[in-house]
């Protein structure tokens, strides 16, 4: 098995890829879920182990926030800071909101967001960020799953379907939730900002297996704005944004671009592959999303075929291309460990 011999940090080269800026080799990124760990134990940590660059860490608790870990227990209901009661039907992996505040708008009226200075403790982060940059590691400001994003955050709280609904009557309440997301969102980015990190990350999936959630029009009237000022004020603070959303989103990449986006994660199942290079490439970073459909199902020799295919067109000198791998509890370790394989003897 041929290693990769690397000259460049692990920051530096991602940075290259995401600012095309001639990258050593294609960044990978894993994540895994506790349910992963939970199935395959011992085995996986010996996997990490062997592939060191692909797997950088054996410790579970690197990949999933221990924040997060009370979102993942069957059998238990949690009430998160906006009210939100989340609940979850499988071990290991992420619950979903059960009750929403504003389900109807009665409590709108007399609701007081979480104030983001009181949540955290910033001074440690600001601290562990300090650490982080004096051992050369990649900044980034994350938000929990469960507090940030936008979409995410107001689905959360009126209801997926009410929300869509809302976007279609327009009732005077869904301009007032929108303001008050966007007013805690950018609280949160200037007590970022004040700290100085390489990128933000923000999650909302807008996208379904054949196109957007809404039409077009739609996200460019209730959430393109609240977009561009969030993530204009990340990139005025020299930061880089990484918007993650699952579901083909190709109709509006060029609004996420005008919004200040560098780092997106396509997909291959929702949005081909064709269909990534012909959107993405040489404009956008992506962190392509091999296509976890397959991944229970298939050969390690299909996996490698997919990676080959997205590098052979996707890949060029100046960057803009890293692999994302997303296998769940039902991946074979075999085919986990494809990923790896696969990912060294194409990287470069």
């Amino acid at each position: 098995m041929a290693m990769l011999t690397t000259l460049l940090t692990d920051r530096e080269n991602y940075l290259r890829a995401l600012e095309f800026r001639g990258p050593e080799w294609i960044p990978i990124a894993f994540e895994l879920l506790p349910s992963v760990w939970m199935r395959h134990g011992r085995a996986l940590v010996d996997l990490a182990r062997r592939y060191p660059r692909a797997l950088p860490s054996a410790n579970p608790e690197d990949y999933y926030s221990k924040d997060l870990a009370q979102f993942t227990e069957v059998g238990r209901t949690f009430r998160d800071d906006w009210g939100c009661i989340w609940a979850c039907a499988q071990p290991g992996i992420l619950g979903q909101v059960v009750c929403h505040p504003f389900k109807d708008w009665k409590a709108l009226d007399t609701f007081q967001p979480p104030d983001p200075s009181a949540q955290y403790d910033w001074r440690a982060l600001r601290e562990n960020t300090k650490s982080q940059r004096r051992n050369g590691l990649l900044t980034r400001a994350h938000y929990l799953f469960t507090q940030g994003g936008f979409f995410d955050r107001l689905q959360f709280l009126r209801g997926l379907e009410n929300l869509l609904v809302d976007f279609l009557e327009e009732p005077p309440q869904v301009a007032r939730l929108v303001e008050m997301v966007l007013d805690y969102n950018l609280k949160h980015i200037r007590l970022w900002n004040q700290i100085g990190v390489d990128q933000f990350y923000f999650h909302g999936d807008i996208g379904t297996q054949q196109g957007l959630l809404m039409s077009p029009a739609t996200f460019r009237k209730f959430l393109k704005p609240a977009y561009h000022e969030m993530f204009s004020a990340c990139r005025r603070a020299g930061a880089h944004v990484w918007y993650s959303s699952d579901g083909c989103i190709l109709p509006v990449i060029d609004d996420l671009i005008e919004c200040g986006v560098t780092l997106h994660d396509p997909q291959v199942r929702a949005n081909t592959i064709d269909g990534i290079v012909r959107t993405y490439k040489g404009r956008l970073c992506a962190l392509v999303d091999i296509d976890e459909q397959m991944l229970p199902f298939c050969t390690p020799e299909e996996i490698h075929g997919q990676i080959r295919e997205v590098v052979e067109k996707m890949a060029n000198p100046e960057g803009g291309l890293m692999i994302y791998a997303i296998p769940s509890a039902d991946v074979p370790l075999l085919n986990i460990e494809a990923l790896c394989t696969a990912w060294e003897k194409y990287a470069k």
